[in-house]
């Protein structure tokens, strides 16, 4: 079984697999991202995952840098959601009805998120963006949205404009599908740019409902908000009557108890949840002020609804997750993530490479460029095909990163010194192999 140390890597069953899924599935994948395009070569297939590590169907072990996408907060398997899925799903896999089990996981987002007093249950993260952004225009009677080049809100029609990851890593500045009149109130700025921001505003006084903004953008490698950036986007969004919308299917009780509005102490209108709150299994949720969410039917104009929200599983998982996140555990992932990220600076400096450690909490990503990344101009700029090679290199030693260099990774809360130290000391193996 190849560890760390060890160059070998036999994926026969993996490519068997790929190649009849590929006459099954689109690209042999149901996310356009696991099929390897950006760095080439033939995708994993996972057999188990465990803790930190992934094990694939030819018996190969990985330290897992992508966490399920930073869904599973834990680690992998983790005995107390997998008892309480198990729990759950001898009551019922799912009911069409209300149950208890979505009122206490409600209890829990409201208690955790500053910005959440009432919070709405769907299936995915692009459920919680759509719903929030009929939301926004439903309480503004206005129809324009702004969002940041290089931010991803899902395959939400009107917000494939310029949406990083997937969509950055295919070329494609547009989904084919996509009527224009559908992006035409999608307005665009650069991130970290207030100024650019302010001249959008000025320029469509009074006709936008919301802007919308990944606090930590995650689509296009880790990238955090420049000082003061969110604050400002608070009073422009507050000056002009717009909406402020946080989606932080990511940054949601990962980067802190309470998310990017606790961090950075920055309380939008509304915030858009996944990830986290599902511990492993499909959720979304789209919350905020009491006033906004009674806007939402059954007691408001605004509909939105779903066969499986709230589903008993999810929430059960969703609930274990949370209810075992305290300050010890996201110490734990501000330690083992600062010992990750020093480590990589160490090892690029003594190869003489290029790169950027970004990191905020337990998300990091490195960029293969001369000076730090503040947009997704920047992203892109990068050297993307290096990622690739470095990319293939890991996973001969070991170590699973997400495949493209424009994704966030993810640590979980079983990753430990160790797994970090095998980690770095495969990146310096690794780059002696591709930067000779």
């Amino acid at each position: 079984m190849p560890t760390s140390t060890d160059p070998n890597l036999d994926i026969q069953n993996s490519q068997r697999l790929f190649a009849h899924a590929q006459e099954l599935l689109p690209g042999g994948v149901n996310s356009p991202v696991r099929a390897f395009r950006a760095v080439g070569g033939t995708p994993l297939f996972f057999a188990r995952a465990k803790g930190s590590k992934l094990y694939d169907v030819d018996g190969n072990e990985y330290i897992d840098y992508v966490s399920s996408w930073g869904a599973v907060i834990l680690g992998h398997a983790d005995a107390s959601i997998t008892e309480a899925v198990y729990a759950a799903a001898q009551k019922g896999t799912s009911f069409g009805a209300p149950h208890e089990g979505e009122v206490r996981l409600a209890e829990e987002v409201v208690r955790r998120m500053p910005a959440v007093e009432m919070v709405r249950f769907v299936n995915s993260g692009t459920e919680a963006t759509l719903a929030a952004i009929r939301l926004a225009r439903a309480a503004t009677g206005r129809e324009k949205i702004v969002k940041f080049e290089g931010n991803y809100h899902g395959a939400v029609d009107a917000l494939l404009a310029k949406a990083g990851s997937g969509v950055a890593t295919f070329g494609l500045p547009d989904s084919a599908g996509v009527p224009k009149s559908v992006t035409e109130g999608t307005l665009l700025a650069p991130y970290n740019d207030g100024a650019a921001v302010e001249a959008v505003f000025a320029a469509n006084r009074g006709e936008i409902a919301a802007l919308l903004v990944e606090p930590v953008a995650g689509n296009m490698g880790c990238i955090p908000p420049s000082p003061g950036f969110l604050k400002r986007l608070r009073e422009i969004t507050s000056a002009h009557g717009a909406l402020l919308i946080f989606d932080e299917v990511m940054t949601g009780f990962r980067i802190a108890l309470g998310g990017a509005s606790e961090r950075y102490g920055v309380i939008p209108d509304l915030a858009c949840m996944g990830k986290v709150i599902g511990g492993g299994l499909p959720v979304g949720a789209y919350g905020g002020r009491k006033d906004l969410m009674e806007l939402v039917a059954p007691i408001g104009p605004m509909y939105q609804a779903g066969t499986l929200s709230g589903n008993p599983l999810a929430m059960a998982a969703g609930y274990a997750a949370l209810e075992h996140m305290g300050a010890d555990q996201y110490l734990h992932l501000e330690e083992v993530d600062a010992r990750l990220e020093s480590g990589l600076g160490q090892v690029f400096a003594k190869a003489g490479v290029a790169a950027q450690v970004q990191r905020v909490g337990s998300m990091i990503s490195v960029y293969f460029a001369a000076n730090p990344v503040a947009d997704f101009v920047e992203a892109k700029a990068s050297d993307t095909a290096f990622f690739g090679k470095l990319f293939h290199a890991l996973l001969k030693r070991g170590v699973y990163l997400p495949p493209s260099a424009l994704e966030a990774w993810f640590l979980n809360v079983s990753h430990t010194a160790e797994d970090v130290d095998r980690t770095v000391e495969a990146f310096d193996a690794a780059l002696a192999e591709v930067a000779a």
